[in-house]
């Protein structure tokens, strides 16, 4: 079975939590200030939400890629 998976690339990122506001369910950035996926593999019913998170990305540090697990 073929799932979604969400990567970040914490080199780039600022947890600046635009993902965050967009797709809470999968982004949180907490108190300390760090971004925290809370699911790298969320249901397919979110991708169109997804898709924006990582448009919508200032560093471009988000990426979606199938899981073949």
């Amino acid at each position: 079975m073929v799932h979604m998976k969400v990567t970040v690339d914490f080199d780039l990122c600022e947890s600046n939590a635009v993902c965050m506001g967009i797709v809470p369910e999968v982004f949180e950035v907490r108190e300390d200030d760090f971004l925290y996926i809370l699911d790298e593999n969320p249901p397919d019913a979110m991708r169109s939400r997804l898709e924006q998170a990582v448009v919508s990305c200032p560093r471009a540090a988000i990426s979606l890629a199938e899981d073949e697990g």
